[in-house]
């Protein structure tokens, strides 16, 4: 059953001003994993605008409750380069309390905008915030 639907879209040039203007928040944002390509090479700020993106997705897939953590929510690129989420702590706490125990994402970007799609599934509980 699907618990939960995010999307969210990120203009790539205005996410990697950001970056460069302040430059903790790659840190803030992103593990370190997800910083670095499989090889190890530095990603480009339309990967990491998309994960930003998937970041949002979730958090909308979730209910937007405030009390996330960003690191809580990684994405991670499989061997044949599909990427998927993995989840620990105030994630994983929340996907708990709504009964998801899956993840689908899509993440893309053309012509100057990052996008990305979280969907949820899972046996449906009560949102005890509702």
């Amino acid at each position: 059953m699907i618990i939960g639907v995010g999307i969210d879209v990120v203009p790539v040039q205005r996410f990697a001003e950001s970056l460069t203007r302040t430059p903790a928040l790659r840190d803030r944002l992103f593990t370190a994993a997800e910083q670095r390509t499989p090889s190890g090479a530095p990603r480009t700020g339309e990967s990491l605008a998309a994960r930003f993106a998937a970041k949002e997705a979730l958090v909308k897939a979730l209910g937007a409750p405030g009390d996330l953590r960003w690191h809580d929510a990684e994405v991670v690129t499989s061997e044949n380069g599909r990427p998927h989420l993995q989840v620990r702590g105030t994630v994983a706490g929340r996907a708990a309390q709504l009964g998801i125990t899956s993840w689908h994402l899509s993440l893309s970007h053309d012509g100057g905008i990052a996008s990305a799609v979280v969907i949820a599934e899972g046996l449906a509980r009560q949102d005890p915030t509702a």
